[in-house]
């Protein structure tokens, strides 16, 4: 990616068949908004944030199953040139210590979504949760799991990410 920095600031395991473990998410959403990706860096960065933030920055979560191959659950991405802006829902995320803004995705027919099947635990996907840069390239990464309904009796998923704040 031609990052200069990368600072790991957080990881969810999934597992829907643990009790206590964080299920996959079934809703298509945006881990992070255009404001609340900036303020994440600066809520892990303190006194460095406001010279990283003149440059260009992004968030990139690292996805990859634990135990593969990966039917139940398996991960979707919406292709981003087949949604804009008007589509984003900001929606609070509201935690013990901190409070962040996700987005949710108003559906449009338009909308075109790929998944990747049979994934293996030697496989991962970088997903652009956040791109600063405002020059036509893909910005952020609407993204799911869904009930796959050819994977009946599939072990539950159990996949791990990655959060990364990358600086160019």
């Amino acid at each position: 990616m031609g990052a200069s920095r990368v600072v790991v600031f957080d990881h969810t395991v999934r597992n829907a068949g643990r009790t206590g473990a964080r299920e996959p998410a079934r809703r298509v959403h945006n881990d992070h908004t255009v404001n609340s990706a900036p303020r994440r860096v600066r809520d892990h960065l303190g006194a460095d944030a406001p010279a990283l933030l003149e440059g260009r920055f992004g968030i990139v979560n690292v996805w990859r199953p634990i135990r593969g191959p990966v039917r139940d659950s398996p991960l979707a991405l919406c292709d981003a040139r087949t949604f804009s802006n008007d589509d984003l829902i900001a929606s609070d995320l509201v935690y013990a210590h901190l409070r962040g803004e996700t987005s949710s995705v108003e559906y449009k027919p338009g909308h075109r979504c790929y998944y990747f099947s049979d994934m293996q635990p030697d496989e991962a996907l970088l997903i652009r949760i956040h791109d600063s840069a405002n020059d036509g390239r893909a910005r952020l990464s609407f993204h799911t799991s869904f009930e796959n309904p050819l994977a009946k009796g599939a072990p539950p998923r159990e996949s791990i990410e990655v959060r990364s704040m990358v600086f160019f």
